[in-house]
């Protein structure tokens, strides 16, 4: 079971918007430097929507080489399509990938059978272990509880990253599934470390792309029962929780990564860079994380 702190990787991408490469190794490095525990390539906060399928293809190649198995890497795999999801799934096993991160079918808006459907076909054809991924505020579709039940019984399922926000609705689900080896990741920064006290395994975090080491100290903190040290971890990482959501995620954190001389200046349309009465708050929100010098 992969645990702590997952960055879910922004792709860094030029002024023009193509994709910078050399970047991209640069920043999978700083992670690996500052104790990121495993890496999203290609989830929402890289982008892949605006991508072809061969960029998207080529990220998950690039990030799984240059990691070179130092850490796991989690291919985000999901689409609205079942067929799209299927492929991407396998081209994630072809080029070495440890697991998927599939997320509900956005636009669609399926049933919870349908969502049972789509994820269980996409296990059934997929070598790779899958990790659900529910955002509504996404996708507009929600997975219930009830149905992630029913997906932890099928095979190659392994977990769930739950970006709602619910903690109530979180600590059912760990109390349901506490004996059972079904990974449970907050996919929410704000209340990720709540979410870790009460039984989470761990995060897939934006808040990781700029603050990896304070990410990965919150978790393992959290992971060892130690309320007090996770605590104060967060408390000083609540500030850039909120920032780094002030407009669409990737905006705020590629302006971040920029900051910090980690990634040009670059986003696709239809996201713009980040307003400029915006950059003073999230500027301060980065010093008072302590991974940035005012």
């Amino acid at each position: 079971m992969i645990t702590g702190s997952i960055v879910a990787l922004a792709t860094p991408m030029k002024a023009g918007g193509e994709i910078d490469w050399d970047a991209l190794r640069r920043l999978v490095e700083f992670h690996l430097e500052h104790g990121t525990d495993a890496i999203v390539a290609a989830g929402t906060t890289g982008e892949p929507t605006t991508m072809s399928v061969e960029e998207h293809f080529d990220v998950i190649r690039t990030v799984v080489e240059t990691v070179g198995g130092r850490i796991p890497v989690i291919a985000g795999t999901g689409a609205n399509a079942t067929s799209e999801a299927v492929a991407l799934a396998r081209y994630a096993t072809d080029v070495g990938a440890d697991g998927c991160l599939s997320v509900c079918p956005y636009y669609n808006k399926p049933t919870q059978e349908g969502l049972y459907q789509h994820f269980k076909a996409v296990a059934e054809a997929s070598d790779l272990p899958i990790i659900l991924y529910n955002v509504p505020g996404r996708t507009s579709v929600d997975l219930y509880n009830e149905t992630t039940l029913r997906l932890a019984e099928v095979d190659n399922i392994v977990g769930l990253k739950d970006a709602t926000g619910n903690l109530e609705r979180a600590e059912d689900l760990i109390e349901q599934l506490r004996d059972s080896d079904f990974a449970l990741y907050s996919g929410d920064d704000p209340t990720a470390c709540e979410f870790m006290l009460a039984g989470g395994h761990g995060v897939i975090s934006v808040s990781a792309n700029v603050a990896p080491k304070a990410m990965h100290d919150m978790c393992e903190a959290a992971r060892r029962g130690e309320f007090e040290m996770a605590h104060q971890i967060n408390t000083r990482l609540m500030p850039l929780h909120s920032a780094l959501g002030i407009e669409a995620n990737p905006i705020p954190v590629k302006w971040a990564l920029n900051q910090m001389g980690l990634a040009a200046p670059g986003i696709r349309l239809p996201l713009t860079w980040l307003s400029e009465k915006y950059r003073p708050t999230v500027g301060e929100a980065l010093q008072l994380a302590g991974v940035m010098n005012t």
